[in-house]
């Protein structure tokens, strides 16, 4: 793993490079998914069929609901039951994100309206194949169920013709009626330009690989996504001489284990600490199913940052602004307030990133690859649109419509002048 000294004269310039290098691996992904795209467009259930039999060794595009229902039946009743509980608890904490309407009457009875209507359909993208998500399906369809959508489809890639038991009990869970074995890039397409038997839909949310990035980066205009990029996914964590070396190298490896692109940062002001931790992930990651995977992670993406002041600190965070920010330090109040930049923040030792990504309630679906600066993670208001009603009285247009004459004609736009013109009485 790279390591960064802040007192060393290149600690900035050193930090943009390997940033920059990551974000450039994500993005040069995006010209190969083009030539997919277009083909699925084209060629519809055809082209989609092809390349699940390519990438994912898939025949069966459209599960039966007895393969689905045998599936779920083969499920740990206890998976089942951590399933009930973390749906119960998301359903909790985004039902108290419901917006309320806005209805004003002016002095001159005029009447302005805002109201928050739900998006007709949503595909939810659940990473599948090699590896399944049922938290993810939780994750993405529960903030739509609360807003109201009613049509929920579940893209999914199964693996040699079979999708995870798990996840199609979380689906089941949230009503999902429209299932498809599909993934990656082929998938994005399908739902966002349908086929003969994919009807389309008005946005697709949820996390991917890279391609899937690139993908929903691709169709976005023609469908809608979130105001994010999400994936592949990275951890902040900040640490002091307290924090425990074993349970700091464990949160480290958890993200790491999700993509070869994960990036997992750590930053200290205790050089001691940073060297005990690196210690630590070695020992750990012998461990793991997915060693290979954490390993080329934090090989290739992975920093450990010893800076000496807080200040620092915080300008570093909020320039990296990461996904999931872990403050396992003693007094992480006083960097609340000054953290401007992250997807979500698990405040001192016990509040570790694994929870958040299961029960605790908050979504894990979160802006990456520096997209914190300017969006959030998904949330209910992800499944709304919003609509201005304009009801305009007599007495309204009269009193106001001359000054709104004023700013057209100034503008150029006599149209606009002449329009409101015509219905103002004559005196």
């Amino acid at each position: 793993m790279k390591i960064l000294i802040s007192k060393s004269k290149n600690f900035d310039k050193s930090l943009d490079i390997l940033l920059l290098k990551r974000k450039n691996k994500i993005q040069s992904n995006s010209i190969s998914v083009t030539n997919i795209i277009k083909d699925v467009k084209k060629n519809g259930d055809k082209s989609l069929l092809k390349y699940e039999k390519r990438f994912n060794k898939n025949k069966i595009i459209f599960p039966s609901i007895k393969k689905i229902s045998d599936s779920i039946k083969s499920l740990n009743p206890k998976v089942k039951k951590a399933i009930d509980i973390a749906y119960n608890r998301i359903y909790k904490f985004h039902s108290l994100q419901k917006f309320k309407n806005i209805s004003y009457i002016d002095k001159f009875k005029n009447k302005l309206e805002y109201k928050y209507l739900p998006l007709e359909s949503v595909a939810i993208y659940v990473p599948g194949s090699t590896a399944s998500y049922p938290s993810s399906v939780l994750m993405n369809a529960i903030p739509a169920i609360v807003a109201g959508v009613k049509r929920i489809v579940m893209i999914n890639p199964g693996y040699k013709g079979k999708q995870n038991p798990a996840v199609l009990y979380a689906a089941k869970k949230c009503k999902i009626k429209e299932i498809y074995s599909i993934g990656g890039p082929s998938a994005i397409a399908a739902v966002a330009y349908g086929t003969k038997k994919i009807k389309k839909v008005n946005k697709i949310v949820g996390p991917g690989n890279v391609y899937v990035a690139a993908a929903k980066k691709e169709v976005f205009g023609d469908v809608g996504i979130e105001g994010m990029t999400a994936g592949p996914s990275e951890i902040v964590i900040v640490c002091d001489k307290l924090s425990n070396p074993e349970w700091v190298a464990s949160d480290l490896i958890g993200q790491a284990e999700h993509d070869n692109l994960a990036q997992c940062i750590l930053i200290s002001k205790d050089i001691r600490l940073l060297e005990k931790v690196k210690i630590e992930i070695f020992k750990q990651l012998k461990k793991i199913p997915r060693e290979s995977v954490a390993q080329k992670s934090l090989m290739n993406n992975g920093i450990l940052m010893h800076i000496s002041l807080e200040k620092k600190i915080i300008e570093v965070v909020n320039k990296i602004a990461p996904e999931h920010l872990e403050l396992n330090v003693k007094n992480y109040k006083s960097f609340v307030s000054k953290i401007k930049n992250a997807g979500s923040i698990c405040l001192g030792k016990y509040a570790v990133m694994a929870m958040t990504d299961y029960n605790i309630g908050s979504n894990h679906v979160l802006p990456t690859n520096g997209s914190a600066k300017y969006s959030s993670g998904i949330s209910v208001n992800e499944f709304y649109k919003r609509i201005s009603y304009i009801n305009l009285s007599k007495k309204g247009i009269e009193s106001l419509g001359p000054s709104v004459i004023t700013l057209a004609n100034y503008e150029g736009l006599a149209g606009h002048a002449q329009s409101v013109k015509k219905r103002i009485r004559r005196k």
